[in-house]
């Protein structure tokens, strides 16, 4: 049979689906560390239009690169930092925000080619076409929370807006999210072929949203610069809170507008995050698991590392970007873990 030619009948290869999601997975963790050295370096703004296939092609002459640039000194964040930004600096902080949005793009385009390759071959297993049309749709519409995102600060604001950020990020970690655990039951399918999708516990739901939450606080602190607050770890400076920190006219806003306490928030809320994800580790290993409750053990105390390491090096960019990478790797680790939490009977 041709390469090209269709199946007759249904001809589903869970296993060679769960690898091809699997690497998708693996570009969104990539660009999510991109999207993490594009914020350390002040870079998202550095490409103002939104140009969904023309914008896969950069500059390629002087004056096109000139262009770019004056359109970039026509934002706020240009007269606000950069007065003194020359062509070439320039060209270094467009070059994340173009690797960024190259990479959203190559994405789609291989989510695109494996779900239309599988549709063809007729491999996508009953009950998870669906699914590949969800994750799909989520990818297109992460596309305009990223331009969402970036048009906060093209007018009135010299940054993005950091709970925009916040969104996108989570939007991010939700596609690969999906994708993972798609990917394992999938897998779980090419082993059993009566064995049906797993359902998240309660444990397992609450773990992940308690490590969502403290996503989201990191997301704040870097859409706020709040690491720079204070470089001191345990205490924030000579207090356990500084004094003053609490802002009344703020109220609740304090929760994701302070630096301060957003600060504050992120570090200790990162305990509690621990714990719950250490709870699912212990859960998994009741069920006989090894390597996801070592993944989920390693990444929690590597990350605790980080997040302290971040502090003292004064948001030192390489120690910063593992932080970020590091989220996604106890993650992965964690929904790894409470996969296998769910024990459902065959079909």
């Amino acid at each position: 049979m041709s390469l090209l030619s269709r199946p007759a009948a249904p001809s589903p290869r869970p296993g060679a689906l769960a690898g091809w999601l699997l690497v998708v997975a693996a570009l969104v963790f990539a660009i999510v560390v991109v999207g993490g050295i594009t914020r350390l370096t002040e870079s998202g703004l550095s490409i103002t239009e939104w140009k969904p296939i023309r914008g896969v092609i950069p500059p390629l002459d002087q004056a096109e690169w000139q262009a770019e640039f004056e359109n970039y000194k026509r934002i706020p964040q240009y007269a606000a930092f950069n007065l003194h930004m020359t062509l070439d600096g320039f060209k270094a902080i467009y070059f994340w925000e173009y690797l960024h949005r190259l990479l959203a793009r190559g994405i789609g385009a291989v989510l695109a080619g494996v779900m239309a390759a599988a549709w063809w071959k007729r491999a996508i297993p009953e009950g998870y076409g669906w699914r590949m049309i969800a994750i799909f749709a989520l990818g297109g519409l992460q596309g305009a929370i990223g331009w969402w995102m970036v048009y906060s600060g093209l007018s009135a604001r010299t940054e993005v807006s950091h709970i925009r950020l916040a969104v996108h990020m989570l939007a991010a970690l939700l596609i690969f999210s999906a994708l993972l655990w798609t990917a394992l039951d999938l897998l779980r399918l090419a082993r059993d072929p009566g064995a049906r999708p797993a359902r998240p516990t309660g444990l397992a739901l609450a773990a992940l949203a308690a490590l969502a939450v403290q996503i989201m606080l990191g997301a704040f602190v870097a859409g706020l610069r709040a690491g720079y607050a204070f470089a001191s770890w345990p205490k924030m400076g000579e207090d356990w809170f500084p004094q003053g920190g609490w802002n009344p006219a703020l109220g609740i806003a304090n929760l994701h507008d302070n630096p301060i306490v957003v600060q504050f928030v992120h570090r200790w809320w990162a305990w509690a995050a621990a714990i719950a994800a250490l709870l699912v580790a212990r859960a998994a290993r009741r069920r006989g698991a090894s390597a996801p409750v070592l993944a989920v053990a390693g990444a929690v105390a590597l990350q605790i590392l980080l997040g302290i390491a971040t502090l003292l090096s004064g948001v030192a960019l390489p120690v910063a970007v593992a932080h970020q990478a590091v989220a996604v790797v106890l993650l992965g680790a964690l929904l790894w873990a409470a996969h296998g939490l769910d024990r459902r009977p065959v079909l």
